[in-house]
């Protein structure tokens, strides 16, 4: 029985990290604007006040050579990559993932925006191409 309820967490739990990769790349890209005053995708991003985000889903934290991370994130981040679940949990509120990180953004507080601006950053590579 224990063994059961074991597999049945298991799959209930690869279901929804699959959906939360499951969002609108269009309606993300609509989210993402709310994120470009700081963060730039795409062919030729730059850092700015935050690291370029191209082949952001699964890249360990802290791995943008030119950019000055905070100690916090890379004490928090130590051997960690940003898969779904996790950017999912940071952006709902940065914060609480990495309590003292320099990001001032409070986070987006709907799942579907997050759902959908995750599913927008995937479609890219670390060379900002698309997939």
């Amino acid at each position: 029985m224990q063994r059961l309820l074991i597999i049945a967490g298991t799959a209930l739990l690869a279901l929804t990290v699959q959906a939360s990769a499951e969002g609108d790349p269009a309606k993300g890209e609509k989210v993402f604007k709310k994120c470009a005053a700081c963060h730039a995708v795409g062919e030729g991003a730059k850092n700015k006040v935050g690291p370029e985000l191209n082949g952001i889903v699964d890249r360990p934290f802290g791995a943008i050579e030119d950019y000055k991370y905070s100690k916090s994130l890379l004490e928090v981040g130590d051997g960690k990559v940003w898969d779904v679940e996790t950017l999912d949990v940071y952006l709902t509120k940065p914060k609480d993932l990495i309590p003292k990180g320099k990001m001032a953004f409070a986070g987006l507080k709907k799942e579907a925006d997050r759902e959908n601006v995750i599913a927008y950053l995937a479609q890219f590579n670390e060379d900002g191409t698309t997939k």
